[in-house]
């Protein structure tokens, strides 16, 4: 592999009400209700067009708070050690977070949305649309997640910076 330099910006930042990490719903389907916000940075502002065509939108982000990575993590759905790529846990070698939320409005350069599981504040690092078309594929297997272990909603702090639960999971 040819060693190279990724380059990631902002495009802007995403707004909710989860303060940190600890509560934050862990995916958009447990978060049905919550909204926040987007504020696209201005020189983005062309590359909304036609956005608000769309019912659903991806935002791709940075978990800028989430500890170092760890190639095996307990996540929050389960009890059991896993290896990290086998589940969403934060604590990524490229911390990038995806979501798909619900588009409410687009104003200017400001995105309302809702089912919002991501922490307020939060680089965004792009926005793609929704398509079920092609982002929607019927599975018959889910690894680990087919056991449903715990029914866990919220994360706690156990991915974050600094956290007392960073080094065991649990």
């Amino acid at each position: 592999m040819k060693n190279q330099d990724l380059i990631l910006k902002p495009i802007g930042v995403i707004h909710s009400p989860f303060k940190d990490a600890d509560g934050t719903p862990i995916q958009p389907a447990m978060a049905q209700g919550a909204e926040g916000t987007v504020e696209v940075l201005p020189e983005y502002s062309e590359g909304l067009r036609d956005l608000d065509g769309f019912e659903r939108i991806w935002l791709l982000y940075w978990f800028d708070r989430s500890c170092e990575a760890k190639l095996k993590v307990v996540p929050f759905r389960d009890t059991e050690e896993r290896g990290l790529f086998a589940t969403r846990a934060p604590c990524r070698p490229n911390p990038i977070g995806i979501s798909a939320v619900r588009l409410i409005s687009v104003d200017g350069t400001t995105l309302r949305i809702a089912d919002v599981d991501i922490v307020d504040g939060t680089p965004l690092i792009d926005i793609k649309p929704y398509v079920p078309g092609f982002d929607v594929f019927e599975t018959t297997r889910n690894g680990w997640l087919d056991r449903n272990i715990t029914d866990r909603q919220s994360a706690d702090a156990r991915f974050s910076r600094g956290s007392e639960k960073e080094n065991n999971g649990k």
